[in-house]
């Protein structure tokens, strides 16, 4: 595996609907997806509520899911990009029909469009509480049909590899054999996703921490927008739990009350939608509540509603709050806002391209301009899907002029030899502490994050300077989350320590 036409990091929705795209277009091209754990290891099959199209033209219409993202994002989405993706919606979802993918009819055969938060009509296409899953098992099944497509798991990337701004490929590290290797690419496509693993509470699996932006980074990428991390309102609280069982926007949207342990509906006093606003606001809410009486969580509260029709919408739901010993039916759901979103990352144009040319990044690593300050909620799969689009048509349009590079340059030290190291755990422990405080207190200190971080940063390497085979990943893994917290806090403050730190 020495050199690949195109290069695909990451096995979401994003890296496998570019791949199978371009593949269909270009069957003699190289494609290969490279994936740190299990190639169904991703954000996307966490994705419960579904993609946000309109569909029923006679009540909904474009300007009006336009307006609902734009008063979402609070007044920093690119306008152009809403209004490029909304009107893409229908036909990027025809293809996933043309993939098989299923979603949920009423029994008239009409698509039940589910309500959530931020939206003011039905349009969000589901299936069950289960629509990320179905997404990505429909197309890693359709990857068998293409024999220029080639996916390997358990290689974890390293760095990009760069000649005079223009990306070249990539190290990375084959934790089966337990070494190092370069691959070569005329295009590369980070769809890493995000980095919810920096926070004591996130929804996102252990395989978030922020990779791809941190590699971009050091290439030379332009970043934005860090700071906006998305917290949803509902995770159910499970106290050592990592990471937490997401309980859908859809549930909200189905009818359920979020209730204080007076058992009083409080969404009301901060705005009028109460449970149908958008997830800032209500984490913001539930948050104030919880400082107001010092409990740890807050209810979610379905005892009012129908409990078939509940599970048939929401079995997976269902089925593990029951195995978690909570009873929807009869008795309200502990939770707790947990970081679920990052709104924010590498900086692309309208086809996906970064600032490093034959660089795309796809996904939630990138920040495209369509969420602002806040994503309204089933736009992320919707605009993977068509960033995966633009950034196809525009590698087919240069792929064939990019000639493979004949050099190797690392963005990275070289690597010490190896022997047996203690854990990198506890140093994980403290920057998900810290980052969590600096992130929901007031109290916290810019200087005093930042000083942490660096003792963080020395004390990993210190443990470091020899280690294992095996224990290689978990310290680039590590070093990848202090190069993104580093990140967040000078797009939170403007400060400019950020170079040093991450290249000393």
């Amino acid at each position: 595996m020495e050199k690949t036409d195109i290069l695909i990091v990451g096995s979401g929705i994003s890296g496998l609907f570019f791949a199978i795209k371009m593949a269909k277009k270009r069957p003699d091209l190289s494609i290969t997806i490279l994936t740190k754990a299990s190639a169904d290891s991703t954000n996307t099959r966490y994705a419960q509520g579904g993609i946000a199209v309109v569909t029923n033209t006679e009540e909904d219409s474009f300007e009006q899911h336009i307006r609902d993202t734009l008063q979402a994002g609070g007044g920093s989405c690119n306008t152009e990009i809403v209004r490029m993706v909304v009107e893409q919606a229908p036909e990027r979802l025809q293809e996933l029909l043309n993939l098989q993918v299923d979603f949920d009819t009423t029994v008239s055969g009409a698509w039940d469009l589910g309500l959530e938060g931020g939206h003011s009509h039905h349009r969000i296409l589901h299936y069950k509480d289960q629509s990320g899953l179905e997404m990505e098992r429909k197309l890693l099944r359709q990857l068998s049909r293409y024999p220029n497509i080639v996916l390997f798991e358990d290689y974890f990337s390293i760095d990009l590899t760069t000649e005079n701004n223009c990306c070249t490929g990539m190290s990375y590290y084959d934790k089966t054999r337990g070494t190092i290797k370069h691959i070569r690419s005329r295009i590369t496509v980070l769809c890493t996703g995000g980095c919810g693993q920096l926070f004591q509470n996130t929804t996102n699996p252990e395989i978030a921490t922020g990779d791809g932006v941190a590699m971009a980074f050091r290439a030379g990428a332009v970043i934005k927008d860090m700071q906006y991390i998305q917290f949803h309102p509902t995770a159910l609280y499970e106290t050592g739990k990592n990471p937490l069982f997401l309980l859908s926007e859809a549930v909200r949207g189905f009818g359920a009350y979020i209730i204080n342990h007076n058992y009083e509906r409080f969404l009301f006093k901060y705005d009028t939608r109460g449970e149908l606003a958008t997830r800032d606001i209500i984490s913001k809410a539930i948050g104030t509540e919880l400082l107001k009486t010092s409990e740890k969580h807050v209810y979610l509260d379905c005892r009012h509603l129908n409990a078939k029709r509940f599970y048939e919408h929401f079995p997976s739901i269902t089925d593990y709050c029951l195995k978690s010993g909570f009873d929807p039916a009869k008795e309200p759901i502990p939770i707790v806002p947990a970081a679920h979103y990052q709104c924010g990352g590498i900086q692309v144009d309208k086809n996906a391209r970064t600032s490093i040319q034959n660089l795309y990044a796809v996904g939630e690593c990138a920040q495209t301009g369509l969420h602002g300050k806040n994503r309204l909620a089933s736009n992320s799969l919707l605009e993977a899907l068509v960033f995966a689009h633009q950034g196809m048509q525009s590698a087919l349009k240069t792929i064939d002029s990019i000639r493979f590079s004949t050099v190797i340059t690392l963005n990275q030290q070289p690597i010490a030899s190896y022997s047996t190291t203690p854990s990198i755990k506890p140093l994980k422990a403290l920057l998900q502490k810290t980052m969590t405080a600096f992130f929901t207190t007031e109290a916290s200190d810019i200087n005093t994050v930042r000083n942490t971080l660096k003792k963080l940063k020395q004390k990993a390497d210190s443990l470091f300077q020899s280690h294992d085979r095996n224990s290689f990943p978990s310290y680039i893994e590590f070093r990848n989350m202090l190069t993104v917290s580093m990140i967040l806090l000078e797009h939170s403050y403007s400060t400019p320590e950020i170079e040093s730190f991450t290249t000393s």
